[in-house]
C-alpha cells in the first residue's frame, strides 16, 4: 500500500469532516456557534436577538449545523434548545491539524 492509499475508514473520515467543514463555511454560522459558546443552551429566538437575520435564516443555519452533528437539538415544548457540540468541534478541530501536520510539515532542510 503506498502512502496515497486510503481505507474506507478514512473515506467515512474524510466525508464526515468534510460534511462538518461545509457546515462551518457560513459566517452567519459561525456567529450563532459564537453565540452558543461557553457551555450554554439557547432557543432559536435568543440567537435572532444577537444577528440581524431572520428568524427562518437562523432556524434553517441551526438545521445545517445540527445535520453536520456540530450542534445538539433539544424540543422543550414549545422551545427547542440548541447546543454546541464540543466533542465534535473538537474533533474537526484535531482532523485540519493532522491534515496541515501532514501535508505542510516542514522536514527542517530549509532550516
Amino acid at each position: 500500500m503506498n502512502s496515497f492509499s486510503r481505507t474506507a475508514n478514512d473515506s467515512a473520515s474524510s466525508d464526515d469532516v468534510a460534511q462538518k467543514l461545509a457546515a462551518l463555511s457560513h459566517p452567519a454560522r459561525l456567529e450563532i456557534l459564537r453565540r452558543l459558546g461557553g457551555g450554554r443552551s439557547c432557543c432559536c429566538k435568543e440567537v435572532v436577538e444577537h444577528l440581524d437575520l431572520a428568524q427562518s435564516t437562523v432556524s434553517q443555519h441551526l438545521k445545517i449545523l445540527v445535520e453536520a452533528g456540530l450542534v445538539r437539538y433539544a424540543p422543550e415544548r414549545q422551545r427547542s434548545r440548541y447546543q454546541i457540540d464540543e466533542a465534535a468541534l473538537a474533533a474537526v478541530s484535531a482532523s485540519v491539524a493532522a491534515l496541515v501536520n501532514s501535508c505542510c510539515a516542514l522536514d527542517g532542510a530549509d532550516s
